[in-house]
């Protein structure tokens, strides 16, 4: 599997924009790289919620659909942090 830089630069902008919306809603971390790696690990933890559940979003933009299967993500492993370390 090749990744191309192009494809890098989409995940950290998704990511980092996922991470923003997600501290917005439930809180979290307030540093660009907290944004990312909450965003980055919630875009993982929202496909697998998203295609265990058979669920499909159909917003008629594939990048509004990754934000938001992101940000869903996200806000799921923030709670799950918080229960487990605080």
């Amino acid at each position: 599997m090749n990744i191309t830089p192009q494809q890098l630069v989409v995940m950290a902008v998704v990511g980092i924009v996922a991470g923003w919306l997600a501290s917005i809603i439930v809180g979290g971390p307030g540093t660009i790289i907290g944004y990312l790696i909450t965003g980055l690990i919630g875009a993982f933890v929202g496909g697998w919620i998203f295609n265990a559940a058979g669920w499909k979003l159909n917003l008629g933009s594939e990048w509004a659909e990754w934000i938001v299967t992101a940000v869903i993500g996200a806000v799921v492993v923030v709670l799950l942090a918080r229960l487990i370390f605080f």
